[in-house]
């Protein structure tokens, strides 16, 4: 390879330990909550700061997280070949880049955006991973206690939007909190064999025939859906439950299905829905507000 291939490839690993597909969620719900906590028109220019701010701490959290699980990492199939595991970038090269951009996005948010919000993005990286990450290989409780560093962006938007977190911060972090448990469910009964094969704990070891997991699936996902309903009911234009009623019944529909059979097939379809499911939820609130 010429030195230009070189630069380009170590940059596209560099890229890839910031865990894009991620961080457009994040992205997404971090702007849901800034619109959302924002009063009198949108200010555009701190929806980027924030923005910003949180993109850098997130892309330092995933590549700090894939620093600490390097070696687990290599043993899972869908991980081996990301840029540790594989080699292609060493442990020190992953080190420096994740604590430049936690540093440096925690700074920023705290020089252009407020206080608040760049303490809430430096929680939301220490509980990701000196609580979450090291419990996935002791307890199926990690998926619980992870939720809220997962949810955390909705509450560094609306910090950044209105300079406080009140009751109604607290209702969207509900929401996403919620979410979490359908969509990373269905991951680990996807991944079970994979993520044994590294030893982490997703799933109770004794829940075998996944029955006990699907059932979370579904007591979360009614407790979702309820939520959300709650969220327009006093709207006073019928669209908006409607709208939502359709969201829900379009997530509850896949997750019956997966109640019935644990099929990883069934399993990647809730996983889709869910993430067709979340936007629509938010666009709902969006307009809702509007």
């Amino acid at each position: 390879m010429t030195p230009t291939q070189l630069l380009k490839a170590k940059l596209r690993d560099y890229y890839i330990l910031t865990k894009p597909e991620v961080n457009l969620l994040i992205l997404m719900t971090t702007s849901a909550g800034y619109y959302l906590g924002s009063h009198g028109p949108l200010r555009i220019g701190g929806l980027i700061n924030t923005l910003v701010g949180t993109l850098l701490v997130a892309s330092g959290t995933a590549t700090l997280n894939q620093w600490m699980e390097r070696v687990w990492d290599g043993k899972m199939r869908r991980t081996a070949t990301r840029p540790l595991p594989s080699g292609r970038l060493s442990a020190r090269e992953a080190f420096r880049f994740g604590v430049l951009l936690s540093v440096a996005g925690g700074l920023y948010l705290a020089a252009t955006v407020n206080i608040l919000a760049s303490l809430l993005a430096i929680s939301t990286l220490l509980s990701y991973l000196l609580i979450y990450t090291p419990l996935k290989r002791k307890t199926p409780l990690c998926t619980l206690l992870g939720a809220i560093p997962g949810a955390m962006p909705t509450l560094i938007g609306w910090a950044g939007g209105a300079a406080r977190i009140d009751r109604q911060a607290w209702f969207l972090f509900a929401i996403l909190f919620l979410w979490q448990f359908p969509h990373f469910l269905a991951i680990a009964l996807m991944y079970r064999d994979d993520y044994a094969r590294a030893g982490y704990r997703m799933l109770p070891s004794f829940d075998r025939d996944s029955r006990f997991t699907r059932a979370e699936i579904f007591g979360f996902a009614v407790i979702l859906v309820a939520t959300t309903m709650l969220s327009v009911a006093s709207s006073g234009r019928p669209w908006y439950p409607v709208a939502m009623a359709f969201a829900g019944t379009f997530l509850f529909y896949h997750v019956l299905k997966l109640t019935r059979s644990a099929s990883t097939v069934l399993a990647s379809r809730l996983l889709h829905a869910s993430v067709l499911y979340l936007p629509v939820v938010l666009g709902v609130m969006i307009a809702y507000k509007a």
